[in-house]
């Protein structure tokens, strides 16, 4: 009797899961590595601001994330505000619609990772996103935030090569990046703090609270550096609509549950 061969993973699952275990060994100690992708034209900076990852790598991405948070980090985020009497700011009767999906995509991957692979260009994008996001979506922070992105951009279509006098830096910039990239994603993390009420609660407890972010962070900060920083944006946006359509249906499919 012949026997059926079980069923072979598909080249889209293969790929997938071979992402997955390069970023958990990754993240281990990241490392500024040639930059992975599509085929692009035009230099490294000009490929930061190029779509390189398929939407629906994207997509996969975020249910990655997604699970791992609804049944991972999300209960233990839950538990520890509980224990400390902590609240979620969010108001769901006004969901922030454009600040989770435009807002917020752009200005934290621009403070907090674009600098990785562009140590250099944070000499100017660091203060002027971060004044942008002290003060929050406006008129003239949206234009701090667009001047940045213009002199980004500017630069990737001179190409123009490292001074001399930078090279020295650049090497030890090399050498701590790992530091560097972990920093950047704590500080993501610890960013959302801002996200909830703390009243009383414990320092110890709040790291608890942002562990969704951290993860978050560290696939974002994964895949700027593996591919670019349009594909970090994108994927940012897409995870941040996960938890927002969600709420949205909850209270206008389930309004009493909304309540509760």
């Amino acid at each position: 009797m012949q026997t059926i061969p079980p069923d072979r993973p598909t080249r889209r699952q293969i790929r997938f899961r071979h992402e997955l275990l390069a970023f958990l060994r990754d993240v281990r100690r990241p490392r500024l590595s040639p930059r992975q992708g599509r085929s692009r034209q035009g230099s490294g900076l000009a490929a930061d601001w190029q779509r390189q990852v398929p939407f629906t790598r994207l997509l996969a991405w975020a249910g990655f994330l997604w699970l791992v948070n609804m049944f991972a980090l999300g209960p233990l985020a839950v538990a520890a505000a509980g224990s400390g009497g902590a609240s979620h700011r969010m108001d769901i009767d006004n969901i922030p619609w454009l600040a989770a999906l435009l807002w917020a995509p752009v200005v934290e991957e621009m403070l907090f990772r674009h600098g990785l692979r562009r140590p250099v260009q944070m000499l100017w994008t660091v203060p002027l996103v971060g004044v942008a996001l002290f003060y929050g979506p406006a008129l003239w922070t949206g234009a701090l935030v667009a001047l940045a992105i213009a002199l980004a951009l500017w630069q990737a279509g001179r190409r123009p090569a490292p001074l001399r006098c930078w090279r020295p830096a650049l090497r030890r910039y090399v050498r701590a990046f790992p530091y560097v990239f972990h920093l950047a994603t704590l500080a993501f993390a610890g960013l959302h703090l801002a996200n909830f009420s703390l009243n009383a609660m414990p320092f110890w407890l709040m790291p608890l609270l942002v562990l969704p972010q951290w993860l978050t962070g560290l696939v974002l900060g994964w895949l700027r550096v593996r591919t670019g920083i349009l594909d970090a944006m994108l994927l940012h946006g897409i995870f941040n609509a996960g938890p927002l359509l969600l709420v949205f249906l909850i209270v206008t499919l389930a309004p009493d549950m909304a309540n509760l």
